[in-house]
């Protein structure tokens, strides 16, 4: 299986895709706890898709996605504690992260 590897902010905060910020997993979530999420998460998106083709429950399925990615910290409170805005979503160019993201793009790094 491919995985595809997109940029990661300096703080390891978000992870950048055509320029937009996407909140980055927590990093202190131990690692069997995390690959449990990740393999909940997988089973929540084939339910989401399973129920658009008429199969399932589509909010429980979303629904299922979106406690998953709380639970890995990708939505809900962020997992830092200095106070920094939540950016997730943000486009990095209307961001702190406009410089970092800018010197991407130069280097042909952008994905």
């Amino acid at each position: 299986m491919n995985a595809r590897v997109h940029p990661t902010t300096p703080d390891g905060r978000y992870f950048m895709v055509a320029g937009r910020l996407w909140r980055s997993t927590n990093p202190a979530i131990p690692e069997e706890r995390r690959h449990r999420l990740v393999v909940e998460l997988m089973h929540a998106r084939r339910a989401v898709k399973d129920a658009k083709r008429g199969n399932g429950d589509l909010r429980v399925a979303r629904d299922r996605v979106d406690a998953a990615k709380v639970a890995l910290g990708e939505r809900g409170p962020v997992w830092w504690g200095d106070g920094a805005p939540d950016l997730n979503r943000h486009m990095a160019k209307n961001t702190p992260y406009a410089e970092w993201a800018g010197a991407l793009k130069k280097c042909g790094n952008e994905h």
